[in-house]
C-alpha cells in the first residue's frame, strides 16, 4: 500500500495539472491577448508544464519514499504551492483577474522558492529538480505582469 501511495505522488502534480487545464480550456484567451517580448507560442506552455509536474512529482517521490519522519514544514509549502499553482490559471484565464494574477504568481514565486529551500535540507537532488520550476513561474511572473499592463 505504501508503494502505491508513493507512486501516487510522482503523478499527483501532473493529474492536478491536466484537471485545471480541462477546466481552462474553453477560456484561454492567451494568443487574443497583447503580450510582452519573449512571450512564447501558446503550445510552449503545455510542453513545459507536463515536464515542470513531473519534475515536481518526482522530487517530492524521492523525499518521501525514505522519509522516517515527517516534515510538516515541506509537506505544507508542497501542498500549498501546489494549490496557489492551480488557482492561478483559473484567476488568470476563467476569471480575467490579470491584476490579482499578478499578485498571485508573487505569492507562487515566493511559495516556490520556500520549498525549495527547504527539500535542500531533505535531500539536495530534490531541491535541484525544482530549479526549472523556479525559473519557469518567474519568467511566467514576467509574462502575467506584461500582460496585465498591455491589456
Amino acid at each position: 500500500m505504501k508503494v502505491l501511495k508513493n507512486i501516487g505522488l510522482l503523478f499527483t502534480p501532473l493529474i492536478g495539472g491536466s484537471l485545471v487545464g480541462f477546466i481552462i480550456k474553453n477560456h484561454i484567451d492567451y494568443n487574443i491577448l497583447i503580450k510582452p517580448s519573449l512571450s512564447p507560442p501558446s503550445i510552449i506552455f503545455p510542453i513545459a508544464w507536463s515536464s515542470i509536474y513531473l519534475l515536481l512529482g518526482i522530487s517530492y517521490y524521492l523525499i518521501k519514499k525514505d522519509e522516517i519522519r515527517t516534515n510538516n514544514r515541506l509537506k505544507v509549502l508542497y501542498y500549498t504551492q501546489l494549490i496557489v499553482n492551480y488557482l492561478w490559471s483559473i484567476i488568470f484565464f476563467i476569471f480575467k483577474f490579470r491584476l490579482l494574477a499578478s499578485a498571485w504568481i508573487i505569492i507562487l514565486d515566493i511559495l516556490v522558492f520556500l520549498m525549495i529551500k527547504e527539500m535542500r535540507h531533505e535531500k539536495r537532488v530534490s531541491a535541484y529538480l525544482n530549479i526549472p520550476y523556479l525559473i519557469w513561474i518567474l519568467f511566467a511572473t514576467y509574462l502575467t505582469i506584461g500582460i496585465y499592463l498591455l491589456n
